[in-house]
């Protein structure tokens, strides 16, 4: 398997992220299932968790800024957004003649069509009240949350090995963590969820984009006998 050769060019296989760490992903899978437990039961934890999340409901941030923000998770604005990246890319690979040019964007949109059916069912388990102001219940994890962490996660992914030069790429993961972040403060400011709510499903997104790379590394893997690192 070639390398991605010059600057705008790509190799025979589609270049993907280094593939993450077994450690890393049982981590993660931890971290997610500690969320889920302290949202899932009363006590100190949850306590604490909706005593900060009414301070920075209270907080200075304009509440048109938080909406804004808020709006960035959305599936309507999220969604077309890795969409419109895992086309250009598909279709970049395929110019190329890059083999299995298919896999990355596929797999993407696989991972971003997980979200729903994992968290759907876990509002449904864990059923936590809403925030003030907000009626019913269901609001772990956060829906928003998710789709913004896995559809930005992923399509920066995609968009990783096609940027030259190290602080291109750093400017560019900086950038989606900055984003996602936002989208959990506008959350949490706007009284739409808890801080643990977003916790949880950045852990959950987290797990899927691992996953994806992991696919992606793995196929790209058997694909060629000649890569000694897999």
């Amino acid at each position: 398997m070639r390398q991605p050769g010059p600057i705008g060019r790509l190799g025979t296989t589609p270049p993907v992220p280094r593939r993450p760490t077994t450690w890393l992903l049982l981590g993660s899978v931890l971290l997610f299932a500690l969320c889920t437990s302290m949202a899932a039961v009363e006590g100190p934890p949850r306590r604490l968790d909706e005593r900060v999340g009414r301070a920075l409901a209270d907080s200075r941030l304009p509440e048109a800024a938080a909406e804004l923000l808020a709006d960035l998770g959305n599936m309507t604005v999220a969604v077309p957004v890795l969409a419109l990246v895992a086309a250009g890319t598909a279709w970049r690979a395929r110019r190329a003649g890059a083999f299995r040019w298919w896999l990355p964007p596929l797999t993407a949109v696989l991972t971003m069509a997980a979200v729903p059916v994992l968290v759907i069912p876990l509002k449904l388990a864990v059923d936590r009240a809403a925030p003030p102001g907000m009626d019913g219940s269901g609001y772990y994890p956060s829906g928003h949350t998710a789709t913004a962490a896995v559809a930005y996660g992923a399509a920066t992914l995609l968009l990783l090995p096609l940027v030259t030069g190290t602080y291109a790429r750093r400017e560019l993961v900086i950038g989606c963590a900055l984003l996602n972040a936002g989208v959990g403060l506008g959350l949490v400011r706007s009284g739409y969820h808890w801080p643990l709510d977003v916790l949880g499903s950045w852990c959950l997104g987290g797990i899927l984009l691992q996953v994806m790379i992991l696919t992606i590394t793995r196929s790209s893997c058997r694909s060629s006998s000649r890569t000694p690192s897999c």
